[in-house]
């Protein structure tokens, strides 16, 4: 039985990390695809960031104020 537990524990633990690390931090940022941009252009339509990553990337944060 405890071996159960210990199982749900760390399972729980490995979802909540999982979800940590993939979860984006662009709650206020509304990430769009700029074509016209190039491959791989974003641009925040709440904010007006821009951004280049490699093409099939999104972006993970906000950049609102980033140099």
């Amino acid at each position: 039985m405890a071996l159960v537990l210990l199982l749900l524990l760390i399972g729980a633990f490995a979802f909540l990390w999982w979800r940590w690390r993939t979860t984006t931090l662009t709650r206020d940022c509304r990430w769009r695809l700029d074509r016209a941009g190039g491959p791989g252009h974003w641009r925040c339509a709440a904010c007006g960031a821009e951004t280049d990553l490699p093409e099939g990337e999104a972006p993970k944060r906000c950049l609102r104020g980033a140099p």
